[in-house]
């Protein structure tokens, strides 16, 4: 009997290379990564451990192009048409899905600054939209953030379909993961960021603020509702990314826009 996999939800662990008969095990769960990015990050990571991988012979010569397919993992040759049976509906796959255990969890030590570089960090304060935090994940990949930090609750899942907006930065920047958001601000600084709150508002804007080569935690907070009073209590200090509307009733920006800006800010400091 064909397996789906249900709307983005993680399913039984496998590993039996036999399409979609394949019994599920006992011994924990999986997070099926689909799309070319997300596949190929997952399986060059040697933190994930990859379970098994359906794909179509096309795909199957695309992925093997970009990374080297592991010696011993099931590979499940299917049809396009068998490979959206597989998947979760509405998930673009681009012909490769890949069974994979949940990334292990991160310590907060591991986001520790680089001596003698530029360091920073993204943390998020209940942003909750797996697209918003996959984009956000890609522009900290793109521009060098050395991690993302989120609460265990009130923030997504692994899933694929984060994964896929990650474009494969999912297995490129640590995600770390802490229960209580204003003690992970207060350890950061002890680690020796200096933690700047983006806030809509009257707030000096961010480009003035990053003047210097100190490690900063850059803080961003939920569409609407923005940073938690007790969030801005912990930061250093506020910024904010000017805009000036051409339409009144556009004043204020999505939540990665804003992190891409304000990360290509962090990149630029010191310069014109």
């Amino acid at each position: 009997m064909t397996r789906r996999f249900p709307p983005e939800r993680k399913t039984a662990a496998t590993r039996r290379p036999r399409r979609s008969r394949r019994a599920p095990s006992k011994g924990g769960e999986t997070v099926p990564l689909y799309g070319l990015h997300a596949v190929a990050a997952a399986l060059a990571n040697p933190l994930r451990r990859p379970l098994c991988l359906h794909a179509t012979h096309r795909a199957l010569a695309l992925l093997a192009q970009r990374v080297e397919i592991p010696a011993g993992l099931p590979v499940d040759p299917v049809k396009g048409e068998a490979l959206r049976a597989l998947a979760p509906p509405g998930a673009v796959t681009q012909g490769l899905l890949l069974e994979a255990a949940p990334l292990a969890p991160r310590g907060l030590e591991e986001a520790a600054p680089v001596p003698g570089a530029r360091s920073f960090i993204v943390v998020l304060d209940q942003v909750t939209d797996p697209m918003n935090v996959g984009a956000i994940l890609r522009s900290a990949a793109a521009f060098g953030a050395g991690a993302l930090v989120t609460q265990d609750r009130h923030s997504p899942p692994e899933s694929g379909a984060l994964a896929r907006a990650a474009s494969g930065a999912l297995d490129l920047v640590p995600w770390i993961r802490v229960s209580n958001l204003a003690r992970a601000l207060d350890r950061l600084a002890d680690l020796g960021y200096w933690r700047i709150g983006l806030a809509a508002g009257d707030h000096p804007a961010l480009a003035r603020r990053v003047t210097d080569d100190g490690a900063i935690a850059l803080v961003l907070g939920a569409e609407g509702r923005g940073l938690r009073p007790l969030t801005e209590a912990h930061c250093d200090e506020l910024a904010a990314i000017p805009i000036t509307p051409a339409h009144p009733l556009i004043d204020s920006l999505n939540v990665s826009n804003a992190a891409a800006i304000a990360l290509y800010e962090l990149t630029r400091r010191g310069g014109p």
